[in-house]
C-alpha cells in the first residue's frame, strides 16, 4: 500500500515554512498522542506517521530529496519502503517518534513547554515558583509627558512574609520529606510507552512539607501589602507607553524570583494642543486686519511663549510650523514640531465709526460689485 503524503499528514501546503511545519506537527502530535488516546491503536499509528513526516520535512536536505523523489528517496536497496535514513541519508532508520515529540515540546519535569500546558506544573526545577508580573495604570498631563517626571506610585502586592521569611513555616517548625513525592519534588506518570514527570501537587515542587504552617501567612509564604515606589517617567512618553520596573512585581514562592511591575502610561487630553506622534497641533484665531496687513503674534508652546510672524494677505486655514517646539523623542533626544493653524476671525458687532470705515474700504476695493474672488467667479460664471 502506498505511503501517505507527508504534507497531507501534517495538513500543510508543500511550500510551508519551518514555523508552519512545527506548528502543524504540534497540533497533530497532541491530537494523536498515546497518553491522550489510551488503548487507541489507530491514534498511536497516526502519532508515529506524523512524527515520521515531521522528521523528514524539518530537515532541509531530506525535504529537498522528498520533494524531488517522494518516498522513493528513502527506500532501501530493494526498493521497499524504509524509514528515514534507510537510503542515502543514513542514520540508522527512523527516529523514535517520542524523540521528535520531546524535541518540539521540550522535556517534562516542570521545564516548561507543552508539558506544563497539558499536564500542569509551572514551577522551577528547584521547587520555587516565580512571582507574577503586575500592571499599574498611570495618567499624566501632556506637560509632564513633555518634560518627564519622577512619581511615587502606591499599589498592593504579595510580598514575602516577614514572620517566616517566605518559607511558609512557623518559626521553629521543622520540615519533613513530602510523603507524595518522597523528596523528589516531582511525580512520574506513565502514559504507555512514555513516562511524564510533573511538579508534585502536595509540596509544590519543594520536596518537603512543614510540620506547622506560619500563622501570619497560613503557609503561603506571602502576604498582601501596600507598597510605594518612585518611578522615573522619561520625556516623550505617549499613551500606551509601557515602563518596566524589574523585581517590583509579586514575590516568588519557595525562593522563586519576584515578578516585574509594568507601568502603562495614559496622557490626558490637553485644552490647547493635539498630539500627532512627536508633533503638536493647535489652532489660533486672528483678526482679519492682522491677516490682511501682516504682523507678529505670540503663541503658547509647552516650553513657554514663541513669536510667530504672520505675512500680509494670510488666508484663513494657513498652517505655520514652529520647528523643535513639539514633543521630545524618547530615544533620539530631538523634538518634533508645533503646527499652528490660523483662522481669520470676522467681527460680530461693529460701532458706527467702524462700519463707516469698512463701507469706505469696500467701496474703494470694489467689493460691492464683486463680493467674491475673481478666480472663483471666473470658474463659476457659466452658471450665472
Amino acid at each position: 500500500m502506498a505511503k501517505e503524503d507527508y504534507y497531507e499528514l501534517l495538513g500543510v501546503e508543500k511550500g510551508a515554512s519551518d514555523e508552519e511545519l512545527k506548528k502543524a506537527y504540534r497540533k497533530k502530535a497532541v491530537q494523536y498522542h498515546p497518553d491522550k488516546n489510551p488503548g487507541d491503536k489507530s491514534a498511536e499509528e497516526m502519532f508515529k506517521k506524523v512524527s515520521e513526516a515531521y522528521e523528514i520535512l524539518k530537515d532541509p536536505q531530506k525535504r529537498a530529496a522528498y520533494d524531488r523523489y517522494g518516498h522513493a528517496a528513502f527506500a532501501g536497496p530493494s526498493g521497499g519502503g524504509g524509514g528515514a535514513g534507510a537510503g542515502g541519508f543514513g542514520g540508522g532508520g527512523m527516529h523514535d517518534p517520542f524523540d521528535i515529540f520531546r524535541e518540539v515540546f521540550g522535556q517534562g519535569g516542570g521545564g516548561g513547554g507543552i508539558f506544563e500546558e497539558m499536564f500542569g506544573g509551572g514551577s522551577r526545577n528547584d521547587g520555587g515558583r516565580d512571582g507574577s508580573d503586575l500592571r499599574y495604570d498611570l495618567e499624566i498631563s501632556l506637560e509632564e509627558a513633555a518634560r518627564g517626571l519622577e512619581k511615587e506610585v502606591s499599589f498592593r502586592k504579595l510580598v514575602a512574609c516577614e514572620r517566616c521569611n517566605g518559607s511558609g513555616a512557623e518559626p521553629g517548625s521543622k520540615r519533613t520529606t513530602c510523603p507524595t513525592c518522597r523528596g523528589a519534588g516531582q511525580i512520574r506518570r506513565s502514559g504507555g510507552i512514555i513516562v511524564f514527570t510533573q511538579t508534585c501537587p502536595t509540596c509544590g515542587g519543594a520536596g518537603t512539607r512543614v510540620e506547622k504552617t506560619c500563622t501570619a501567612c497560613h503557609g503561603e509564604g506571602r502576604v498582601p501589602k501596600t507598597t510605594k515606589i518612585n518611578v522615573r517617567i522619561p520625556p516623550g512618553v505617549d499613551t500606551g507607553s509601557r515602563l518596566r520596573s524589574a523585581g517590583n512585581g509579586e514575590a516568588g514562592l519557595a525562593g522563586g524570583q519576584p515578578g516585574d511591575l509594568y507601568i502603562v502610561i495614559t496622557v490626558k487630553e490637553h485644552e490647547l494642543f493635539e498630539r500627532h506622534g512627536d508633533d503638536l497641533f493647535c489652532e489660533i484665531p486672528i483678526k482679519f486686519t492682522l491677516a490682511t496687513l501682516g504682523g507678529t503674534i505670540e503663541v503658547p508652546t509647552l516650553s513657554g511663549k514663541a513669536s510667530l510672524k504672520i505675512p500680509p494677505a494670510t488666508q484663513s486655514g494657513t498652517t505655520f510650523r514652529l520647528r523643535g517646539k513639539g514633543m521630545p523623542q524618547l530615544r533620539s533626544g530631538s523634538a518634533g514640531d508645533q503646527l499652528v493653524r490660523v483662522h481669520v476671525e470676522v467681527p460680530t458687532s461693529l460701532t458706527g465709526e467702524q462700519r463707516r470705515a469698512l463701507e469706505e474700504f469696500a467701496r474703494v476695493c470694489g467689493d460691492a460689485e464683486h463680493p467674491t474672488s475673481k478666480s472663483w467667479f471666473d470658474k463659476a460664471k457659466k452658471f450665472f
